[in-house]
């Protein structure tokens, strides 16, 4: 149906199935609610404030609308009248027969006040609206229109058609569901004055890094299509479209399918839950009283019990009025407080269930008196509503040896009575057990995390200095203390024979005991050259400081975050700046640390007489430890590459590389493969996959549209990532980037009043996002430190299940 064939009235196929007339005497501003009956009928409006002929770009929109409309199954067909004449929005007769107003027109002031005032009443009662490409330049004096539309585009967007890659970020919408997640395709797109993200429900983005967006772009996240209910209706928005050829691709007419669909009350969708507003954090602690860690101590960690509680912990540091001691010959040095603490959300008050004495309680001054040992990680049994079992991963105070600067590190089962929310400190029985060196900090990891096979997994650091080593690759063989090096990540995270800066994987017994599982990266029997050994316990080996660490159990997949060095700027003599790292892990493997970081990009080898003088380059596809401190294998697994990086400089950063596959580490050569990303300050915080369950009856749980999202954020909240990402489930235990990044900062708010030193983040057993604040001072406890609730007020889909057009469709 070509719109040039036709003269300026209706084209329309027979209206005798249109919905009944009005009552007499009914206005523009009474219309009947909703518009539109089960016989669906789309007006598509073409009507455009430049003279001429029609343009090609309409009549292929109007041609593939028609084909739409008489295609797909029966119970999702319409018929289209089409017409340039804007007196149809003065006419509530013919107006009301509408399911849906499509708007494919060149924009300008195409409608006079009343006109304007027509679709404004229309939409009130509860009609549908779809606008195409040009159609947000339309009404250009309409504070209305623009709130209809979503956004208006910027005066000096790219005017060639470029092909650019589409990521649709949501999966479940009808008009995006079908598509691929990383959609190439041909268009003009479209920059935007301002950026609707958050205040309008973003369906997918256009990756600018694909083509040229001009002078006006609007960065990583440039929303191209997106919905809203909007006054009383429903309104959909694409920026594509903007070619002749765009209404030929099968792919695009799907998009506007489910767009149709929706506007016309003929499906319901979720047009809600990426809108900002529609979510509420809510402080459930208030701060300890004076002197006292009642309801929070130095956050360090949280998990949710089945039957809605949190528990949470505090690594050892006290309110910053107490003493710490850091004199080696007193006993007491280092003794600080683990504390668990449980919020019931019955009674909303918080219990100290019990505290450890740890090493812990030691901060600030320079590298040989801050400490991150303590109470570091916590997990309940999947028993646990049966056994009360929790499990801790701690460093006692007792075992440390004062004259050699050694500890023991620890998982230990406790029960907690449910009864009163307390733990019973004497039903420890100790199932893990290694040696750390607490001469010099840092580094302990702590993450800890179940998959659905019974398997315990556990997060522990390199337990190596930052310094020594100019912030680049920890592998410094030189200082010790008593013999044992502090500052040769290759005696830990790069040793098969430690226990540290690894990532263990464990299936712990009824007994207090474990067992290996099948499929760990050792059997602990492997030996070589030198008599090399291995620890069957390890499951991923290179990787520097873990604080946290989560398994998706639909897939059991493992997830990871963990720490970089402190270099700020590459080196073309030691290799990358600083790198914090996240990573999909779906099979034993070797992360690289401290051989290469980010996609196996190698550091420079150091070693004795003289360690300040490089040597050669690691090589990430076959490392060797031939450190003077390494007691296990030299011969190592390849490193598996990891999907996130960033450094100061920005996302992923990547550089050409010689023919030995080595970067150039010229800054200025750098691309930057994630562009959302940045660091700075930076500390990676992994947070959880979400997985939508709707048997949960609570109604502010977070919406199926973040089912299979995974949660990457940092401790800081400036310029660092606090986004939800999709990644390729196919390459993704590979290395493979991902393919889709939205922010979580105004959902998750940012800021000195909000959620500003994220430190662990987990869904719980109601659907709402619990969060822990460190708070504003380092290794104590202050009035910032909190836990945080984070749920969904926007409601269900529309529209509502009664007022679809024709029986509900899926």
């Amino acid at each position: 149906m070509a719109a040039g064939a036709v003269a300026a009235g209706l084209l329309s196929g027979p209206t005798a199935s249109a919905r009944p007339a009005p009552e007499p005497g009914l206005t523009t501003m009474s219309l009947p609610s909703p518009p539109g009956g089960a016989n669906v009928k789309v007006l598509v409006f073409y009507g455009t404030a430049a003279g001429g002929d029609e343009s090609p770009l309409v009549n292929a929109g109007i041609e593939a609308i028609e084909k739409i409309g008489l295609s797909g199954p029966a119970g999702q067909r319409f018929k289209i009248e089409a017409t340039d004449d804007a007196s149809v929005f003065t006419d509530a007769t013919r107006l009301g027969r509408f399911n849906s107003v499509v708007f494919l027109t060149g924009g300008g002031d195409v409608l006079d006040p009343d006109q304007e005032a027509g679709l404004e009443t229309y939409m009130e009662a509860g009609g549908g609206f779809v606008g195409v490409h040009d159609a947000a330049r339309a009404e250009p004096y309409s504070d209305w229109f623009t709130g209809l539309v979503g956004a208006r585009p910027a005066a000096s967007s790219p005017t060639a058609v470029q092909r650019a890659t589409v990521e649709v970020g949501d999966r479940q919408n009808p008009a995006t569901k079908n598509l691929p997640t990383q959609w190439k395709r041909p268009d003009r797109w479209l920059n935007w004055v301002k950026n609707p993200s958050g205040d309008v429900h973003t369906v997918a983005r256009v990756r600018e890094s694909t083509y040229k967006p001009g002078e006006s772009a609007n960065g990583w996240d440039h929303p191209v299509s997106w919905c809203r209910d909007y006054d009383g209706g429903r309104s959909f928005y694409t920026g594509m479209g903007g070619t002749v050829a765009s209404y030929d691709e099968v792919d695009f007419r799907d998009h506007l399918r489910g767009a149709l669909l929706w506007t016309s009350r003929i499906v319901r969708a979720d047009c809600k839950a990426a809108i900002n507003a529609n979510y509420k954090a809510e402080r459930l602690t208030v701060a300890n009283q004076p002197g006292q860690n009642d309801q929070i101590g130095e956050p360090h960690g949280l998990v949710t019990a089945p039957d809605g509680r949190v528990l949470y912990i505090g690594r050892g540091g006290a309110d910053s009025s107490q003493p710490v001691i850091t004199d080696w010959n007193n006993p007491d040095i280092g003794k600080g407080r683990g504390e668990i603490h449980v919020y019931d959300p019955k009674t909303k008050k918080v219990t100290l269930a019990g505290a450890l004495t740890v090493f812990g309680n030691k901060g600030g001054g320079d590298e040989l008196v801050k400490v991150e040992e303590g109470l570091l990680g916590i997990e309940l049994d999947p028993g646990f509503e049966e056994n009360g079992w929790v499990y801790l991963h701690y460093t006692p105070h007792a075992q440390i040896n004062r004259d050699t600067h050694m500890a023991e590190r620890r998982v230990s089962r406790f029960t907690l009575d449910r009864a009163t929310n307390k733990l019973d400190l004497g039903s420890e029985k100790v199932l893990l057990k290694w040696p750390v060196q607490i001469h010099s900090c840092c580094h302990a990891g702590g993450g800890m995390a179940w998959d659905s096979k019974g398997n315990l997994y556990i997060a522990t650091g390199d337990n190596n200095s930052s310094r020594f080593s100019d912030g680049y690759s920890g592998n410094n063989p030189e200082p010790n203390y008593k013999g044992v090096s502090f500052a040769d990540a290759r005696r830990t995270a790069g040793n098969t024979n430690n226990l540290n800066g690894k990532i263990l994987r464990i299936h712990p017994e009824a007994d207090g005991t474990y067992t290996l599982p099948e499929g760990n990266l050792f059997t602990g029997k492997e030996t070589a050259e030198g008599g090399g050994k291995t620890r069957g316990e390890i499951y991923v080996m290179g990787v520097r400081n873990p604080a946290r660490i989560s398994v998706d159990k639909k897939t059991d997949t493992l997830y990871a975050g963990w720490v970089g060095p402190d270099a700020g700027e590459p080196s073309t003599t030691w290799g990358p700046a600083k790198y914090d790292t996240f990573a999909v892990i779906t099979k034993a493997s070797n992360r690289g640390w401290p051989y290469c970081m980010g996609n196996k990009q190698p550091y420079r080898d150091r070693n004795l007489p003289d360690p300040t003088k490089p040597l050669g380059w690691y090589d990430c596809d076959h490392p060797k430890n031939e450190s003077p401190n390494n007691d296990g294998l030299v011969n190592l697994p390849p490193v598996t590459g990891n999907n996130i990086w960033y450094s100061p400089q920005g996302g992923a950063p990547d550089y050409p590389r010689d023919a030995d596959g080595v970067p150039s580490y010229k800054k200025e050569e750098a691309t930057y493969l994630l562009p959302w990303l940045k660091g700075g300050g930076q500390a990676a915080m992994d947070g959880p996959v979400y997985r939508y369950d709707a048997t949960i009856p609570n109604a502010d749980k977070w919406p199926s549209y973040w089912d299979g999202k995974w949660f990457v954020g940092d401790f800081y909240d400036s310029d660092q990532p606090r986004n939800a990402v999709l990644t390729d489930p196919a390459t993704h235990g590979d290395g493979s980037i991902p393919v889709h990044s939205e922010s979580l900062k105004k959902i998750i708010p940012i800021g000195n009043d909000g959620i500003k030193n994220l430190m662990d983040w987990k869904f719980g057993p109601d659907g709402a996002l619990y969060v822990l604040d460190y708070g504003r001072g380092f290794f104590t406890s202050d009035a910032k430190s909190a836990l945080w609730k984070v749920t969904y007020t926007g409601g269900a889909a529309t529209p509502a299940a009664d007022q679809l057009a024709r029986k509900a469709q899926s």
